[in-house]
């Protein structure tokens, strides 16, 4: 197995403002030419489902990862079948540790996500974040279908980060920058298979107990853990950012003619990468 690279946190800034606004496919080809392993993390949802149709196009065969909580609706299921047959991926479907289940579930209940924000992240802890951890080890790069405009908490996500969760790994968000309408335009052009679910009503699937659908006016991530009211809708594997953002730090410091000039500069110089 080739072993993981890790770049310093200061090249990593570099890229993340290089990179800023580049093209999706131009991120994901700058991270496949600097990292030998590298792993798309899919919860199926429409981001995802673009990040493969991209990913798998640039690198056939490319590790994908989805955590399969013990909870998920049987549309996501479906979905992942759909995408394994039609894509060129590596897929690796991640469950979490019986013994953690069985301690929890004898602790707290099946369900204690309703009890508690304590025990609901609890819960997602175990079915969530540390099989991922462990899914990650040996990677260099994990390429996630975070954007900006999904909620409050996502709005200061950078292109290109480390990882300092996952052993100071790259994080990378190719399509950060992109609207909900950029998502669906993708579907739509490239005929991508999509989850039922969207189909009534819901803008953010997680696991089936958790998620409900949104009303007109909600913030996309409303239909998760709603009983919380108005709590932070994370579960633990993105931690929470504040400030305005990378794209308005840039446009700041250097001009939008400037940030459009690096951009582009990074989609000439990246190997194989669309400008």
């Amino acid at each position: 197995m080739t072993a993981a690279v890790r770049i310093p946190a200061d090249e990593l800034d570099t890229a993340a403002r290089v990179l800023e606004g580049a093209d999706a496919e131009a991120v994901l080809a700058w991270t496949f030419g600097r990292f030998p392993r590298v792993a798309v993390v899919a919860s199926f949802q429409a981001e995802s489902v673009v990040l493969i149709d991209m990913a798998s196009r640039l690198r056939p065969g490319v590790d994908v990862i989805t955590l399969d909580t013990g909870r998920l609706p049987q549309e996501t299921y479906d979905l992942i079948d759909t995408v394994r047959s039609r894509f060129p991926v590596t897929l690796h479907v991640v469950s979490p540790d019986p013994a953690e289940l069985d301690e929890m579930s004898r602790a707290h209940g099946v369900n204690l996500f309703y009890l508690s924000p304590e025990l609901r992240h609890t819960c997602c802890d175990v079915r969530k974040t540390r099989p991922l951890a462990g899914a990650l080890a040996g990677y260099g790069a994990w390429v996630t279908g975070l954007r900006r405009e999904q909620s409050t908490t996502r709005r200061s996500t950078p292109v290109v980060s480390r990882d300092d969760g996952h052993g100071g790994i790259a994080k990378v968000a190719p399509l950060v920058g992109w609207s909900h309408e950029d998502v669906w335009a993708h579907v739509r052009s490239r005929d991508l298979p999509s989850h039922a679910l969207y189909a009534s009503g819901y803008t953010s699937i997680g696991c089936a107990p958790c998620t409900r659908a949104t009303r007109p006016g909600e913030d996309e991530r409303a239909g998760r853990w709603w009983w919380e009211g108005d709590s932070i809708k994370e579960c633990g594997l993105h931690p929470v950012l504040t400030g305005a953002g990378p794209a308005a730090d840039l446009a700041a410091s250097s001009g939008r003619a400037d940030a459009g000039a690096e951009s582009t500069a990074a989609s000439a110089a990246t190997p194989g990468a669309e400008g």
